[in-house]
């Protein structure tokens, strides 16, 4: 199931993103409260369940296009859930107006091998190293 993030799911989508094992966040402190609380609050923000369990999130910024997140628990992993948030949120984005989504993520990672699966389009490297990814909507 897919449902709009709320503020009692903070803990368990703190415990799945501190819990991934590729794009691992290096310093946590680059994450603030206050970020997390605008995508939950503004934004697109989802989580899929799993037997009445948070297993998986995304977060899109409707205003720029950018899919800011999108995490599974890594003991959840391969069951769809990634696509079928990241599906979600760019219907989403494209009923906020976007033609194209863009996102970022680490390179030679599993996360990298979806992206280019799933039709998103290598755009090159961000100043930090990572893939800048893009994928047209319409």
């Amino acid at each position: 199931m897919i449902r709009k993030a709320t503020l009692a799911d903070n803990a368990r989508i703190h415990a799945i993103r501190m819990g991934v094992h590729e794009n691992v966040l290096s310093d946590p402190r680059l994450v603030t409260p206050e970020e997390v609380d605008w995508y939950r609050e503004h934004a697109i923000f989802l989580v899929a369940e799993e037997a009445g369990e948070v297993v998986a999130f995304t977060c899109a910024n409707h205003q720029t296009g950018l899919v800011w997140a999108l995490f599974v628990d890594p003991a959840h992993e391969g069951r769809g859930h990634g696509q079928a948030l990241l599906d979600a949120a760019l219907a989403g984005l494209v009923a906020a107006g976007h033609a194209q989504a863009w996102l970022t993520t680490g390179s030679d990672t599993r996360a990298e091998r979806f992206y280019c699966h799933h039709g998103w389009r290598d755009m090159g490297r961000g100043q930090d190293g990572s893939i800048i990814f893009i994928k047209a909507l319409v």
